[in-house]
């Protein structure tokens, strides 16, 4: 029995698995961990966002055609690239991932993927908030194409089952899904993503019943000025990489539906409540997801390319 069960897994075992692999550049390119890592680290001096910025820029390269820094591409003037579809206008860090790639160029021209950038920085950002340190399997090259017209990315109005179906097409589970959705715990939002929460949730004429009366009261503070500003997901320890954001949403302070809807939708509310009173496990499990998120349909052995400008 246990011969045929390691037999049945090696054959379902993702190719990209068998040939990503930890230490991928230690030959060809033997400090670019160390450069991705220098970049990261002179950013995250002096901008802490930087690591919200780099979870949501991995996540939504990975969900539109597979972790390939389809999203780092330009447009141009006969094509519109991913960059300018709706849920990506908001996307930053751009900057950064240029400036690891033109000092990797200068060490090891042509050697590392744009799509090995963004996945080794997010790492080296959630280690500086306090986040688990991972091993990051390396080897992927970067795609070709990059089309608006593909981004069909979970929004923040779905319900859980909504959202996992797309966390499911990309060979995820629920606890995966939970698990990053962690990533809010050093996240922010646009007041125009739960502004409808907070005064006449689906014309009700009232707020949101499943929110907490004192964060309707400050979320209105913040929104109230018209610019569609930003307000914390996790309005306790706000750059700190930790198992709070389960603790506040089990309390009914989510600020986007999905957040509070994975607290109470029983689909999922059995992991929030692992998660929120166990800071190690949700350590433990964030390192996995991210480690399984990173291999989703990526480009390996001589497909796509190594960019040198990964725009």
């Amino acid at each position: 029995m246990k011969i045929i069960f390691v037999l049945y897994f090696t054959i379902l075992l993702p190719l990209a698995l068998a040939q990503l692999k930890v230490g991928f550049y230690k030959t060809s390119c033997p400090r670019a961990e160390s450069i991705v890592k220098a970049a990261v680290q002179k950013r995250f001096n002096t901008d802490k966002s930087i690591t919200a910025a780099l979870l949501r820029m991995h996540f939504h390269d990975c969900f539109v055609r597979g972790c390939d820094a389809s999203i780092l591409i330009d447009s141009t003037n006969k094509s519109r690239s991913e960059k300018e579809s709706g849920p990506n206008l908001t996307v930053r860090g751009y900057e950064l991932i240029d400036e690891a790639k033109k000092a990797l160029e200068k060490v090891c021209p042509s050697k590392v993927s744009c799509a090995d950038i963004i996945t080794l920085a997010t790492r080296d950002s959630v280690v500086l908030a306090g986040g688990p340190s991972y091993d990051v399997p390396t080897g992927r090259r970067d795609g070709r194409v990059s089309n608006i017209n593909e981004v069909n990315l979970p929004g923040p109005s779905l319900s859980v089952s909504q959202a996992f179906q797309s966390f499911k097409d990309k060979g995820l589970t629920m606890d995966d899904m939970v698990t990053l959705l962690g990533g809010h715990t050093v996240g922010v939002a646009h007041c125009s993503f739960f502004s409808g929460r907070l005064t006449n949730f689906q014309g009700t004429g009232k707020p949101d019943q499943s929110m907490d009366a004192g964060l309707v009261t400050t979320l209105k503070k913040i929104c109230g000025n018209g610019s569609n500003p930003t307000a914390f997901l996790d309005q306790g320890t706000s750059f700190s990489f930790d198992n709070e954001y389960y603790r506040q949403i089990r309390a009914k302070k989510g600020v986007m539906k999905i957040d509070q809807e994975l607290a109470d939708d029983r689909l999922s509310s059995g992991i929030v409540s692992r998660f929120a009173s166990n800071a190690n496990l949700f350590r433990t499990r964030f390192a996995q997801a991210m480690v399984k998120m990173g291999n989703v349909q990526v480009l390996v052995g001589n497909a796509g390319e190594i960019r040198k400008n990964c725009r």
